[in-house]
Formats: structure tokens, C-alpha cells, sequence
């Protein structure tokens, strides 16, 4: 998922993103602890999703408090 494709989601959807991705996380590493996760670069790519969510979602705060 790029940023850009982010950028066009409203904020609604973004926090509720945002929160599935850190579930799927939470769920990803309580399988890599117990030997059952089939893909470990899973985890690095659900991290990076994390990282694009929260920086649009900044954004959008810093646009709307300078408004």
C-alpha cells in the first residue's frame, strides 16, 4: 500500500486501519513465538504499513491545526 493511496482514504478509515494492522501484528508475532508463522517477512511488511498509516495520519493533524 503506497502513501500516496493513503492520502485518499478518509481519516476514519485510517484509524480503523491502523488498528487492524496492529492486530494482525500482535498476531503475527504471538505466532512467530510459538513456531507457527509460515511467513516472517510478513511482520517487516505489516511494520512498514503501520509506519505509512501513522505518517498520513500526522499529516493530516499538522494540516488541520495549521488552518
Amino acid at each position: 500500500m503506497k502513501a500516496s493511496e493513503l492520502r485518499e482514504i478518509p481519516v476514519e478509515e485510517l484509524e480503523t486501519k491502523l488498528k487492524d494492522l496492529k492486530e494482525e501484528l500482535f498476531n503475527l508475532r504471538f505466532q512467530l513465538a510459538i513456531n507457527q508463522l509460515e511467513n516472517p517477512a510478513r511482520i517487516k511488511a505489516v511494520k512498514k504499513d503501520i509506519a505509512r498509516v501513522s505518517t498520513v495520519l500526522r499529516e493530516i493533524e499538522l494540516a488541520e491545526s495549521e488552518e
